[in-house]
């Protein structure tokens, strides 16, 4: 008998009639001899719903009372099924993330997981009943609800698969696998069998929205394997795990686009030691991610720096760099919220070379002008102007993953 945690997204939970189904397929894999542990998401567009209550109240709701409000979308979900299943004559329990003792620390919003306890969920197990656990939530020392960030649910699955030494955790969707690419956007995108860690820690960090970033994260970090499926569907999924040799045939494994880009640039930064931590440090004290970052060479002693931030924290990033280049002496600040970012992502580019200047050439072609580029082993990313964003990826998917010949094919070294 196989420990299986499943995890359901908000549209798979999303009515009466989708719950029903979901119950279906739990129900399906206990009779197929599965212990099972089902995480679940907020209905879809619940939680878009209380936020919205929120600010109706307030220009700026306290972040803990948010926590608390929010949180109560998983928490419908999870007594809904455990009420179907139960209905069903199989024995089911629900847990809040306190029920467990799912430890965070108080980033209210985006808060980190310290420690699960699953004692109570594998007394449950043992005494052979189903348990549905609300993701997204935790608990912080002082006993307060906290909320692990947008996607989370994803988080709270893989940390319960983890903590639970589970066999499988499989991550039910509105989408039957990973794809080369946002199908909506390129109509050629093929369905990946299998894909990397790595592979998709790099895609979900750049803009693909099949799994939330520190999810992957954990994963690896716990060698967890993950299994992502449609709960619409019957149709195998994409398995993400460790890295193998074929994995490195494969160039490119898939392009994305991230659309929520903005750029600051601080002008005329004076060029010596010292002065990019004090950019960068209130930044990463208000919790803003900063992605990449370009210093231009230095003219006359004085450099510009230009970096890029998710668009949510625009506004807040603009006044902490206002701020800092006043202490500073920059001569302005200067932003731009309307970019993309486009990347390319596969293991097989970390023995070949010649994709940066394959991406180049392709963008160039379509007369995109590359505003910024980053890179890494198994990525390649540019910003470009956003309304570019789209045909960037079509162009860079059809040269990389559907080029003619097998050009995706990394050359096998011989001897």
């Amino acid at each position: 008998m196989g420990l299986v945690v499943q995890k359901y997204g908000g549209t798979s939970v999303g009515s009466i009639e989708r719950i029903k189904a979901v119950a279906d397929r739990v129900v399906r894999s206990r009779d197929a001899g599965n212990r099972i542990v089902v995480v679940v998401s907020a209905m879809a567009g619940e939680t878009n719903r209380l936020f919205k209550l929120a600010s109706e109240l307030s220009d700026s709701p306290s972040a803990r009372e948010t926590d608390v409000l929010v949180a109560t979308g998983e928490q419908v979900s999870a007594a809904l099924l455990a009420i179907r299943l139960q209905s069903m004559g199989h024995r089911t329990v629900s847990f809040l993330a306190f029920q467990m003792n799912l430890t965070t620390d108080s980033n209210y919003g985006r808060a980190r997981i310290k420690s699960v306890q699953c004692d109570r969920v594998m007394r449950a197990l043992d005494d052979g009943q189903i348990v549905v656990v609300a993701g997204y939530q935790g608990v912080n020392p002082a006993g307060d609800i906290t909320t692990l960030g947008r996607g989370a649910s994803d988080l709270t699955a893989v940390a319960l698969a983890a903590a639970l030494k589970a066999d499988a955790c499989e991550i039910y969707t509105d989408v039957d696998g990973v794809y080369t690419a946002d199908p909506n956007v390129c109509p050629k995108a093929k369905k990946l069998g299998r894909i990397s860690y790595d592979e998709m820690l790099e895609m979900a960090g750049l803009g693909a929205k099949v799994l939330q970033t520190r999810s992957v994260e954990l994963a690896r970090r716990y060698n967890v394997p993950l299994v992502v499926r449609s709960s619409f569907r019957e149709a195998e999924g994409t398995s993400v795990g460790q890295e193998d040799l074929s994995m490195e045939d494969v160039l490119v494994s898939g392009v994305t686009l991230d659309q929520n880009q903005s750029k600051i640039t601080l002008a005329g930064v004076e060029d010596r030691p010292g002065l990019a931590a004090k950019i960068f440090s209130p930044i990463a004290d208000a919790g803003i991610v900063v992605d990449m970052i370009i210093q231009n060479a230095s003219a006359d002693g004085r450099t510009d720096m230009t970096f890029t931030i998710g668009r949510e924290d625009l506004s807040r990033a603009l006044e902490i760099v206002t701020r800092t280049a006043a202490e500073i002496g920059a001569s302005g600040v200067r932003h731009n919220d309307q970019v993309a970012k486009v990347s390319v992502v596969g293991v097989g580019m970390r023995t070949h070379a010649g994709v940066a200047a394959s991406m180049f050439q392709v963008l160039a072609a379509e007369r995109i002008n590359i505003e910024m580029i980053s890179t890494s082993e198994i990525k390649v990313s540019v910003v470009v102007n956003s309304k570019y964003g789209e045909l960037a990826m079509r162009a860079l998917h059809d040269a990389f993953v559907n080029g003619d010949g097998g050009s995706n094919a990394a050359p096998r070294e011989t001897v």
